[in-house]
């Protein structure tokens, strides 16, 4: 049994080799983190296909949860590019995809309207009520898929979702190139949402702790600067991709009178503080979670946005452990599982 320093949580390996009904998989239960070999291969009902996991990505999420966010337990991960290997739709089989997260139930009345991604029932990969992508393989609606271009990498592909979640800002609010915008957060989704709304001409800054990592914003043309060194000046929409329960505070302290903040940060961790200011300043607080991935892949087969730098390090699936240990230490960024 190994403990994770920082976290708390052990982590035991075992497992056996019966491929037909069993596979591989990093699985959180009974706040533990346990790579198995013996975990039940899923098997797809009326509407899902069957999806082998080529290459699947560690989230600040999947971090969160294993300190106790959203109280989840199955297969972790949501982030993923995979083949096709069962599916009534013909198109799909043996077609390179990634897909969407949220299982929607496509009846209720934010189905109905278009608003799955936000159905009161739906389940979520990874994260809520449905195994995720850290195994072998994984049942999907097949509504939820959509193929990957030959010229995107499985390396590319991997980072669809997170980079569809950076889209949806442009989706919720409009920005302009007349628009003062800070990104606050130095961190991998912190840099895909700078790289997004740097299309959009607005007048940006990311500020975020570490030298090292603003170095790369830099490199992309996108004005950095440290967080300590802001002071008070304002801005007219701040996005928090902190990752920290601190984000939404600095945000309120750095958003002019009626401007709007994007919230993207979700922790585990509670701290509450006066929302006074929301209201003395009129301001508008957007929470962004998920996006559409049409955008994202677009972005990604015509290289508008860059993804290579942003890859810390690559396991297999076999040393997801190793992985997740990896992921936590500070100054890293993506760490990739592949099957």
């Amino acid at each position: 049994m190994i403990l994770i320093p920082k976290t708390g949580f052990p982590i035991t390996a075992f497992g056996n080799d019966k491929k037909n009904k069993y596979m591989q998989a990093l699985v959180y239960q009974n706040k533990r983190l346990i790579f198995k070999d013996d975990w039940p291969k899923p098997q797809p009902v009326a509407g899902e296909a069957l999806v082998r996991v080529l290459m699947a990505g560690i989230c600040n999420t999947d971090l969160e949860i294993t300190r106790g966010y959203l109280n989840f337990a199955g297969v972790l991960g949501h982030e993923f590019v995979g083949v096709v290997e069962e599916s009534s739709n013909p198109s799909l089989l043996s077609k390179r995809v990634v897909g969407e997260i949220n299982c929607a139930c496509g009846e209720c009345s934010c189905c109905q309207v278009g608003l799955g991604r936000h159905c009161p029932q739906r389940k979520v990969l990874g994260i809520a009520g449905k195994d995720g992508a850290f195994a072998e393989y994984l049942t999907v609606p097949e509504q939820n898929l959509h193929l990957v271009a030959d010229n995107v990498a499985n390396q590319a592909a991997v980072f669809c979702e997170p980079l569809a979640a950076a889209w949806e800002i442009l989706e919720q609010t409009p920005v302009t190139p007349q628009d003062d915008v800070l990104v606050l957060g130095d961190g991998k989704l912190g840099m895909l949402i700078a790289q997004v709304l740097k299309t959009t001409g607005c007048r940006l800054l990311a500020v975020g702790k570490h030298k090292e990592k603003l170095a790369l914003f830099e490199s992309w043309g996108i004005q950095t600067g440290l967080l300590t060194d802001l002071g008070m000046r304002l801005f007219d929409i701040v996005v928090d991709a902190t990752g920290s329960p601190q984000g939404l505070r600095t945000a309120i302290e750095h958003t002019r009178p009626r401007g709007r903040i994007i919230l993207k940060t979700t922790v585990a961790e509670k701290q509450p503080f006066s929302m006074a200011a929301v209201v003395i300043n009129e301001l508008t607080i957007i929470g962004s979670r998920c996006g559409l991935f049409p955008p994202a892949l677009e972005a990604l087969s015509g290289r508008k946005v860059s993804i290579e730098s942003l890859i810390s390090a690559i396991y297999p699936l076999a040393k997801g452990l190793e992985a997740f240990q990896k992921a936590m230490q500070p100054g890293v960024l993506k760490v990739l599982l592949q099957t």
